[in-house]
């Protein structure tokens, strides 16, 4: 699918030989992926997955309590992590149970050993 112009520049390179290729970088998929990574770039954000690691289903109100935090703040924390796809939800008549994404939390970690390898070549 091609994006508009507002969202995309084309780039040119120099490889090796200093021979020029252009690459076109998606500057809106760019500002997506780099939310999504600021989501676990978070202290409470990262307490909140590494509670979820032990406990594995876990309402808001179980979050709050042993985080020893406000339940807004809870609530505003698991809603990047979902918006992020970190965590999964499964209502239970008036609670909600929170889950991690074991897949996206996996894709995530291998995307960043990936460019954490090509920035080092």
């Amino acid at each position: 699918m091609e994006q508009s112009n507002h969202s995309s520049n084309i780039i040119s390179l120099n490889d090796i030989n200093n021979q020029t290729t252009q690459t076109k970088i998606n500057y809106l998929d760019v500002k997506k992926a780099a939310a999504i990574l600021r989501a676990i770039n978070h202290k409470l954000r990262q307490s909140i997955i590494k509670l979820l690691e032990e406990k594995e289903n876990l309402t808001v109100t179980e979050i709050y309590v042993k985080l020893r935090v406000e339940q807004s703040v809870a609530s505003q924390h698991l809603a990047i992590l979902r918006r992020a796809e970190f965590v999964l939800t499964n209502r239970d008549g008036k609670n909600i149970h929170y889950t991690l994404n074991h897949n996206r939390l996996e894709e995530v970690n291998l995307f960043v050993k990936q460019l954490l390898n090509e920035e080092n070549v």
